[in-house]
């Protein structure tokens, strides 16, 4: 064995050792063993009966591990394992040799009681084409082709798989038939299911509560640990960023992702790819196709990026499988739309709209936002404005008042078409989507009162209003109002800010108001989708459309044969002349819900303050560490103990220095000098440190020390 090999199996047995195996047990962990022909393995694993299940085939240092599989397949021959990993210390590499043709990268070799769970299930696992589809989760005819095609991937080695299913159509369902079957073949053990918040959570919860009674599931918050006992583990991406690491890539066999944001596929996407399950991704909108059909082209830069992020993680140029809305309303399973463009206010027309100097409400501007319009109105009165800046620095009053009668206007008397029928709205359940907390406030109490005959009493409230991203004091009780809406006659109207607009689920709600523009063709149709859900008193649902989104999008009412929705040619875009225009992005970012759990009686419950500090800090260092390259095995070690202590201090450190590697516990590692050697010396440290301080403390960061100053001890006394 020469040097190189030699240095290898140093860290090869540190990674051991660090996920648990007892390296000095030769019941757990034996080193050169001997074969039948005389041959040596380097390592093989067994479990706790002493049982073989795998060999570890360590190459040199610079050796790709990869290159090499023949051995360790060789050795797992004879002694009858069916796991090969390959590693040369820095790069390891797993093999289920006997349905694998290749190895496929792993973060780190697997803990002995996830190999044990793999190696038990493998003996009994099924081909799932074999095993029925439960009907009474999934019986309709497009949930079963779903389930059938992810299967046939699967069984041809297919290890990432994207589902597109038009909002409404059951995606939840489809996911746990099909998890359901998986567990019946005995291909999976665990299984993680990423939502986009934790409402969506316990919503899921529920929903396999109900369909898999057999396979316990369980809402993993913020700050707590993996159930290892229960077998479906429900969550959010910002509940795991400061966990996962803490468990071997053996632990998930199935990894779903349903409608996380893009920055999952992309700034996140370490958080999957540390775990070897299948990974599949569940979505409404991953492909939007533009007139020339490819998916690229449509929607706006965070659209493309989304799509672009989202097929190149999942290994495809086009969805597993497909069942879009046209489908969906064709087949008779979600109902039709029909659309109102309000004439009578401030609409996205050709060029922006007019706003007269008297129109804005002044009062209501700070300082700095008045000075900006009177600067803006100084050379032009009226000027011409961007839709997507009403409500988010200015408002217009009356525009919110014309939107109130107009849409009582409209549900009382209908509304002729171009056709001159004479349509009319269902009265019913009403969702508005707002822009900001203050817009949500204002337009819940205009709806309130214009319907005040309508109520029983006057202390109820006919609209409400949920706000999420905006603080504590927003959404305290938004779950209860929520609940309320679905659950209750009143409200009748409740309007949105990021709190309905993705996978809010109410068959009942027959109207849709926009009151709120984005360019985004994604987030369009995720708010489209809030009234697509079919019941028997509900044919058809209405969008009221006040802001022109519906006429941007190229969307209509138009219907051709069975309903089906007639796509027209989206308009050009207009180019804006004198315009107030904002960068606004309209992608809902679940980082700005990190901070929002529920507990089991599903009431929200607001973190102490070091808590969020903490873990606003370790999403932070996890994003950065994510896009740090080429670090080895001992650099990643000692930068994951720098960000337990980072989060361990968060409500004292401003910065993190050198200095601060020469106490506890990074003496037990070596110390600062041992860290100098590890990322290659003074110069080398101070600039990784400086990059970690800009990313996780920001304008936070002072001076700084380097590699050679030991300030006092950063920890508190004790």
């Amino acid at each position: 064995m020469n040097k190189n090999e030699a240095f290898s199996r140093v860290i090869i047995d540190a990674q051991l050792a660090a996920l648990g195996w007892s390296i000095q047990d030769p019941n757990s962990v034996r080193y050169e063993v001997v074969l039948d022909d005389g041959t040596r393995a380097d390592y093989v694993l067994r479990d706790r009966t002493g049982r073989a299940m795998a060999v570890i085939e360590a190459k040199r240092f610079s050796v790709n591990p990869g290159d090499a599989p023949e051995q360790g397949k060789h050795y797992a021959k004879l002694l009858g394992v069916p796991y090969v990993f390959l590693a040369n210390g820095a790069e390891t590499r797993f093999w289920e040799w006997e349905t694998e043709a290749f190895p496929r990268p792993v973060k780190t070799f697997f803990k002995q009681d996830d190999l044990e769970r793999r190696f038990a299930t493998r003996q009994v696992r099924r081909n799932p084409l074999d095993v029925a589809i439960d009907a009474r989760i999934a019986g309709r005819d497009y949930q079963q082709d779903c389930i059938q095609a992810v299967c046939q991937e699967i069984q041809q080695g297919r290890r990432k798989l994207l589902i597109e299913m038009a909002t409404g159509t059951g995606k939840t369902r489809t996911a746990a038939a099909l998890i359901k079957r998986l567990f019946e073949a005995n291909l999976i053990t665990r299984v993680l299911f990423l939502v986009d918040r934790i409402p969506l959570a316990k919503q899921t919860e529920d929903a396999f509560a109900e369909h898999l009674t057999d396979y316990p599931c369980y809402v993993l918050r913020a700050g707590r640990r993996f159930q290892d006992e229960k077998r479906i583990t429900i969550t959010t991406l910002q509940s795991m960023v400061n966990l996962y690491a803490d468990y071997s890539p053996g632990y998930f066999d199935l990894v779903i992702s349903d409608e996380c944001h893009r920055s999952i596929y992309g700034q996140w996407s370490g958080v999957l790819k540390h775990f070897d399950g299948v990974q599949i991704g569940l979505t409404a909108t991953p492909c939007v196709a533009g007139e020339t059909g490819n998916p690229m082209d449509g929607g706006d830069d965070e659209d493309r990026a989304f799509i672009r992020d989202t097929l190149r993680f999942f290994e495809v140029e086009r969805p597993t499988y497909t069942y879009k809305l046209k489908d969906a309303i064709r087949d008779g399973w979600l109902a039709p739309y029909q659309i109102y463009q309000a004439k009578t206010v401030k609409t996205a027309a050709e060029g922006g709209f007019e706003v007269k100097r008297a129109e804005l409400d002044w009062t209501a501007m700070n300082a700095e936002t008045r000075a900006e319009f009177e600067q803006l109105f100084k050379d032009a009165d009226p000027v011409i404005i961007d839709p997507s800046a009403l409500e988010r620095r200015f408002t217009i009053p009356e525009r919110n008042r014309a939107i109130v009668r107009e849409f009582r206007q409209v549900l009382e008397q209908g509304f002729t078409d171009n056709k001159g029928i004479l349509r009319k709205p269902l009265i019913g359940k009403t969702i508005v989507f707002a822009v900001s907390k203050r817009h949500a406030e204002t337009l819940a109490q205009l709806f309130d009162a214009e319907f005040a005959d309508q109520k029983p009493s006057p202390d109820i409230r006919y609209a409400d209003y949920v706000v999420s991203g905006q603080g504590p004091d927003d959404t305290l009780d938004g779950m209860t109002k929520i609940r309320r809406f679905k659950k209750e006659p009143f409200p009748q109207i409740l309007v949105s800010v990021n709190m309905l607009d993705t996978g809010f689920d109410c068959p009942e709600v027959c109207n849709l108001v926009f009151a709120r523009f984005t360019r985004s063709v994604i987030l369009y149709q995720q708010m489209r989708g809030r009234g697509t859900r079919k019941t028997r008193e509900k044919p058809i649902f209405t969008m009221f459309d006040f802001v022109g989104v519906c006429d941007y999008h190229g969307d209509s009412d138009d219907y051709g044969d069975g309903g089906v929705v007639i796509a027209k040619q989206k308009k050009k875009q207009y180019e804006p002349r004198r315009l107030l225009s904002l960068d606004i992005d309209d992608h809902i970012d679940p980082t700005t819900r990190e901070w929002i759990t529920v507990d089991e009686d599903g009431n929200m419950i607001f973190p102490e303050a070091h808590e969020q500090q903490a873990a606003a800090l370790g999403a932070k260092f996890e994003a950065w560490l994510l896009g740090q390259e080429g670090l080895t095995h001992e650099q990643e070690r000692w930068l994951r103990t720098v960000g337990s202590q980072i989060k361990a201090n968060a409500g004292s450190w401003e910065e993190f220095t050198a200095g601060h590697l020469a106490f506890h516990p990074f003496t037990l590692m070596g110390g600062l000098p041992q860290a100098i050697r590890v990322f290659g010396g003074d110069d080398a440290l101070n600039d990784l440190l400086a990059g970690l301080n800009a990313a996780v403390f920001g304008d936070k960061v002072g001076a700084g020390g380097t590699a050679n100053d030991q300030p006092d001890s950063p920890y508190p006394p004790h």
